[in-house]
């Protein structure tokens, strides 16, 4: 009964925390989608080339978008015609980090890390973005023509489109994989201890895999994930196990790789799994002995794992808003379902009777 409580609780937490970022990563959607048309997306994103995915990446290291939030956003600039090399050129640099993440990394870990953090966001996403690109069977430019007509017609209230494809359409698109996601999250986060990083780290390469294995399905956000790592420094873990956790835990997390995973198939899902395991161990080895270690040592202070630039009110308002969003979907979709197990009496039957003469 207590691991149901610390369930729900779980739970209810990692829905509140990302609560404000899904809110936010939806409205970008729906911006994208009113003011950048599959064309200009196509033009910009579309092509399958280096110049796409390092504009990408370029475009989401400063938004302060987490994995989640910047789930809607990544899928949404695919399907209005952005190569996949791209979009996930832009899923992997932009949670890594972001303007408030950046600001707070110096203040908690110093110049070192907050230099560092941007630096390999850029380089991960474009790696990755290049190798989708690479591997993808598909024609990336003929994403544009997968665009409904609807979405080319002119739009007439362009602020009620905003919101009713944010928090309609393209939310009825994720909402199930999100759902699995967070329960799956919720989860690992009852199942795995408090002390299981410092239980289990007797050396620092060790210490990278225990921690990125224990990051990749949970979440955590590019913001609150700096204190976490300033604490677990403190604990003995080492710099480079510290960006590890640094990059894999807002980059990635269960409810991104389900949605990656439906909305543009397994081979892109690994090649971006991949890409961050790789580009992780590689960082958290480069900084621990390639670069002096008092560089990434200074500055340490412990603070709560909580968002501190946005009240707590806020959290909670937007997590309930998101809750009963995503259940009015479910309820639509079950509505849905019934209707069409319905035995249906159209007219033609009576019509038939009608046309026949006595």
């Amino acid at each position: 009964m207590e691991y149901v409580k610390r369930y729900i609780e779980e739970l209810m937490d990692l829905t509140f925390e990302m609560g404000p970022w899904l809110i936010l990563g939806f409205f970008i959607a729906g911006l994208l989608h009113v003011f950048f048309p599959d064309g200009k997306i196509n033009r910009l994103l579309g092509k399958s080339n280096m110049q796409s995915v390092l504009r990408a990446a370029l475009i989401g290291i400063p938004l302060p978008l987490c994995s989640c939030g910047v789930i809607p956003t990544g899928v949404s600039i695919h399907k209005n015609g952005a190569s996949k090399g791209a979009a996930i050129s832009f899923l992997i640099s932009t949670p890594q980090t972001g303007v408030d993440s950046i600001m707070v990394t110096y203040s908690l870990l110093g110049i070192p890390f907050a230099v560092v953090r941007p630096v390999v966001a850029l380089v991960t996403g474009v790696f990755g973005g290049f190798f989708t690109n690479k591997n993808d069977s598909h024609n990336p430019e003929s994403n544009g023509e997968t665009i409904s007509v609807a979405e080319n017609k002119k739009i007439k209230n362009p602020f009620t489109e905003i919101f009713r494809y944010a928090f309609v359409d393209f939310l009825q698109d994720i909402a199930k994989w999100l759902v699995i996601g967070l329960l799956i999250a919720a989860l690992i986060a009852v199942i795995v201890p408090d002390d299981f990083f410092a239980s289990y780290i007797h050396n620092d390469f060790v210490g990278m895999l225990i921690i990125l294995m224990a990051s990749i399905p949970v979440y955590v956000c590019a913001t609150s994930s700096v204190p976490i790592a300033a604490v677990l420094m403190l604990k003995g873990i080492s710099p480079g196990a510290a960006l590890v956790f640094l990059m894999a835990g807002p980059a990635t997390n269960a409810a991104t790789i389900s949605v990656i995973g439906n909305a543009m198939g397994r081979k892109t899902l690994f090649t971006y799994l991949a890409t961050l395991i790789v580009g992780a161990l590689l960082s958290g080895l480069f900084i621990d002995y390639l670069l002096p270690r008092e560089w990434f040592t200074q500055a340490l202070h412990t603070h709560q794992h909580e968002h501190g630039l946005l009240p707590n009110w806020l959290h909670v308002t937007t997590g309930l808003l998101m809750t009963a969003l995503i259940i009015n979907i479910f309820i639509k979709n079950m509505f849905k379902r019934f209707n069409k197990k319905k035995p249906q009496f159209n007219l033609d039957i009576t019509g038939t009777h009608v046309f026949v003469r006595g």
